[in-house]
C-alpha cells in the first residue's frame, strides 16, 4: 500500500470540502489514487443520500439572482435537514452559486437545474455529494424564473422567503424601490393569486361556506369573552359582486339611511363608505389571497391595486413567485 501524506490529505479536503478523516479514508482504499479517492467520496455521498432519501428537508435558504439587466431573474430554495447546516457558510455559498447557474442557464425548473454540470458533474451529483459530507439530504425543492420589464426582488430576513416580482414601471422614476416594497408586501401576506378573476366560481362558492362557518363559529367565542362581533358576510369575493348584488347593497344601505331619518340630501357623502365598507366585508376571499386586492402593508389605505396605480397610471405587477422554506 502507498504511504498516505499530510499533504495528499490536505489537497483532497481542499478539492471537495471533505472531512480530514474521510478524505484520509478515501485515500486509503484507493491505494493513493486521487481519482479513485474522488470516487470514493462519491459513493459514500451515494450511500448517506440513500439513507437520509425518507428524511424531511424542511431547513435551508432561498437566494434569487437577477441579470444585469433586470429584466430576468430566477428564486430557488435549497433545502437540508437542520438550521446547523443552512446557516453554514458553505451551503449558503453553494445555493448562490445554484442561483446564478440557473439564471445564466435560463433553467426553469428543478429538473433542468439538476442535469446541469458544476464543479465537472450533475447539480444532482452534487447535492449528493454535499449529502456525504454534511450528513444531511439536500435538495432543491423550487425554482421559478420570470421574465419582463423590470424585474424586482426580496429577500426576508433569516433568508427563509424570497419573492421574484416583474413588473412595468411606466416611466415613473422610483419604481425599483416601490416595487421591492410590493415584493416585501408578497413575503409577508402570502398572496396565492395575481386577482380574483383568477379564482374559479365553484371553488369560491365552497369557500364562502366554509368563511362563513368559521366566522360565525368564532363570533360565539367571541361573545361569551364579552368582545365585538364580526361580520358574517354574505360573499367572499368580488366575483359575486355582480351589479344586481351591488344594485341591491346600494338600495338597503339607502333604506337603512331613511329608516335612520338621515337627510336624503346627505346621503350622497354616507352611501360611497358604507358602499366600501359593504365591499370590504364581503371580500374577505380577495384580501386573503388575491395580491391586488390585499391591503397594502405599507398602506393599508390603500390595497395593492389602489397603491400601484397611485404611483403610476402605467406601473403594473406581470407576475410574481413567492418561495419560503418551513
Amino acid at each position: 500500500m502507498s504511504t498516505i501524506s499530510a499533504s495528499d490529505v490536505a489537497e483532497l479536503r481542499k478539492q471537495t470540502g471533505a472531512g480530514l478523516m474521510d478524505c484520509k479514508k478515501a485515500l486509503q482504499e484507493s491505494n493513493g489514487d486521487y481519482e479513485g479517492a474522488l470516487d470514493y467520496l462519491r459513493k459514500k455521498g451515494q450511500k448517506v443520500a440513500e439513507k437520509r432519501a425518507d428524511k424531511s428537508a424542511s431547513e435551508g435558504c432561498v437566494v434569487t439572482a437577477v441579470d444585469p439587466s433586470k429584466t430576468k431573474g430566477v428564486v430557488l430554495a435549497l433545502c437540508c435537514e437542520t438550521d446547523f447546516v443552512a446557516k453554514n457558510e458553505g451551503f449558503t455559498d453553494l445555493a448562490k452559486r445554484l442561483g446564478q447557474l440557473a439564471l445564466d442557464s435560463n433553467a426553469e425548473s428543478v429538473e433542468q437545474l439538476n442535469a446541469l454540470k458544476i464543479d465537472g458533474m450533475t447539480v444532482a451529483e452534487k447535492l449528493v455529494e454535499q449529502t456525504g459530507k454534511t450528513g444531511e439530504k439536500m435538495v432543491v425543492s423550487e425554482l421559478y424564473q420570470l421574465s419582463g420589464d423590470k424585474i424586482a426582488t426580496y429577500i426576508h430576513a433569516g433568508s427563509k422567503i424570497g419573492v421574484l416580482l416583474a413588473f412595468k414601471d411606466g416611466g415613473k422614476p422610483g419604481a425599483d424601490e416601490f416595487f421591492r416594497g410590493v415584493a416585501m408586501h408578497i413575503a409577508a401576506m402570502k398572496p396565492t393569486i395575481l386577482n380574483y378573476t383568477e379564482f374559479d366560481a365553484e371553488f369560491v362558492a365552497k369557500e364562502t361556506e366554509s368563511m362563513r362557518a368559521r366566522i360565525i363559529t368564532e363570533n360565539e367565542d367571541r361573545a361569551r369573552l364579552g368582545k365585538p362581533l364580526k361580520t358574517v358576510p354574505q360573499f367572499v369575493s368580488r366575483l359575486q359582486l355582480t351589479p344586481e348584488v351591488m344594485t341591491a347593497a346600494e338600495d338597503a344601505i339607502k333604506a337603512e339611511l331613511k329608516a335612520e331619518g338621515k337627510p336624503e340630501k346627505i346621503w350622497d357623502k354616507i352611501v360611497p363608505g358604507k358602499i366600501d365598507r359593504f365591499v370590504a366585508d364581503n371580500t374577505l376571499l380577495d384580501q386573503e389571497r388575491c395580491l391586488l386586492n390585499q391591503f397594502y402593508v405599507l398602506d393599508e389605505t390603500k390595497t395593492v391595486d389602489a397603491a400601484i396605480k397611485a404611483f403610476g397610471d402605467q406601473a403594473q405587477i406581470v407576475a410574481y413567485r413567492r418561495v419560503a422554506i418551513g
